[in-house]
């Protein structure tokens, strides 16, 4: 089958009261607009065609590395009008086109599959998807005349006898391309000053062309997005259904409802997820991982047993197989965390390599930084990379021993089982096996806090006078 496929997303979205282009409302992280051509990808067509608005170029610049092209919808006169444009686009391919709507993230590509099998089954010129609508809805009804389809009929267009008709259209289309010749007799809706797609359905079958209308997908599947309820729902629905594949692949969720899992994340079995955690974008965890709650991980990639405790952010990073991390840490882009290296509460990693067996336990910074094997990190360490013009590194070599409160003013060098000690400010390469201080000698003054104490009463006594006076 020669395939071509077109999505229409030049809509407005005016419900969605946004500055933001409706196709880009994010479903789970991803923008809805994405979801479909992701679906579309899978069917391998010819061609893939994406309709857009005149003042869309945010569209073109977001989903411009996709194998599509794209065509303007240069007024927003309506579908039929938006695959004018698009067949502009597809000037001398003979085949069948398929028309999805961008407004329709859930749309599974196996769905697709089915329309398109049945489509060239039955020889039909147009096919489309059509579901079971319930409860009420402005969905365009499908007529039928027995089992033939005869038309399309708009929610606003439709009596009281089509209300009562609960198969409705999906805006989803299997055409073949000398059918797109009918477009020009699509007469502009008064009401609207748009041109309907769904009016091509009467024109064929006022011609004898073969249509046929086919049940396939759910309500829920084939919504479109209209407002940020939809879009809400939406998200619900895929988060849903991501997360009972991972349950499937033998992933545990404490609380399914309060996860949030991006469509291209991956995760290893025997891993167990807690309440409120966020894995973005597409980021890899490996099996037997534990993910404790209210953290975030996008972009990243765990190894195999690793443990993210409560409250940890981790951005565009590496962490080895067995390696800690939190409670309260902060991993930001750029790192790589070690095996068995562990990362512990309220210390922060930026653009780092930490050795496997290292230990940074609590309260440090360690920015633009090389650390070694089985390095101890005291508590308050802080390595100074930043000059005020450029960044600098600290190298720390393997079985170094950092005390507490030292500071690194980058660039500088610790070399091999070195020893720092505590409350040190370390401006010089330190050599391997060395013990490195740059205290200041502790000294005392007698009575000193007496002497403060009388001068502070002293203080008081000329004030009250002073205020006396006035």
């Amino acid at each position: 089958m020669n395939l071509a496929t077109v999505i229409l997303a030049a809509g407005l979205g005016t419900r969605m009261k946004s500055a933001l282009p409706k196709a880009l409302h994010p479903v789970n992280g991803k923008p809805m607009l994405q979801h479909v051509i992701d679906s579309i990808k899978q069917l391998k067509a010819q061609n893939n065609i994406v309709v857009i608005g005149r003042n869309n170029d945010g569209v073109r610049n977001t989903l411009g590395d996709n194998p599509v092209a794209f065509a303007v919808q240069k007024e927003p006169k309506g579908t039929g009008d938006a695959l004018k444009a698009a067949v502009q686009r597809l000037k001398g391919f003979d085949g069948t086109i398929l028309i999805v709507s961008g407004d329709t993230p859930l749309v599974n590509p196996a769905t697709l599959r089915k329309l398109l099998k049945l489509h060239k089954k039955n020889r039909e010129d147009i096919s489309m998807i059509s579901f079971i609508a319930g409860g009420a809805h402005a969905y365009g009804r499908i007529i039928r005349d027995g089992q033939k389809v005869t038309a399309i009929v708009e929610d606003k267009d439709a009596g009281e006898e089509h209300k009562k008709i609960n198969e409705v259209n999906s805006g989803i289309y299997a055409l073949e391309s000398h059918m797109t010749a009918l477009l020009k007799e699509i007469k502009v809706n008064k009401a609207k000053g748009e041109y309907y797609l769904t009016d091509i359905v009467g024109i064929a079958v006022g011609k004898g062309y073969r249509v046929g209308a086919h049940i396939l997908g759910n309500e829920t599947e084939l919504t479109g997005i209209n407002t940020r309820a939809d879009l809400c729902k939406a998200g619900s629905y895929q988060r849903d259904r991501i997360v009972s594949k991972w349950m499937d692949s033998g992933v545990s969720f404490i609380d399914r409802a309060s996860v949030f899992i991006h469509p291209e994340a991956e995760i290893g079995s025997d891993t167990v997820i807690y309440p409120n955690v966020h894995i973005e974008g597409r980021t890899v965890i490996g099996s037997g991982c534990v993910i404790y709650p209210n953290t975030r991980i996008t972009g990243s990639v765990l190894g195999n047993n690793v443990t993210i405790k409560d409250s940890t952010l981790i951005e565009s990073s590496v962490v080895k197989d067995k390696a800690a991390i939190g409670p309260f840490a902060h991993i930001r882009p750029g790192s790589v965390i070690g095996a068995s290296a562990k990362i512990g509460n309220f210390v922060e990693i930026k653009k780092s390599l930490i050795g496997p067996g290292t230990k940074a336990s609590h309260l440090s910074y360690l920015g633009d930084a090389e650390v070694g094997e089985n390095v101890n990190i005291g508590a308050g360490t802080i390595t100074c990379n930043y000059d005020g013009r450029e960044k600098h590194k600290t190298l720390i070599e393997k079985d170094a021993f950092i005390g507490s409160d030292t500071q690194f003013v980058a660039p500088v060098r610790i070399g091999k089982g070195a020893y720092v000690g505590a409350g040190s400010t370390i401006t010089r390469d330190v050599p391997p096996l060395a013990l490195a201080l740059s205290r200041t000698g502790q000294r005392h003054i007698e009575k000193w806090a007496l002497k403060k104490q009388m001068g502070n009463e002293k203080s008081e006594i000329k004030n009250k006078r002073r205020k006396s006076k006035k």
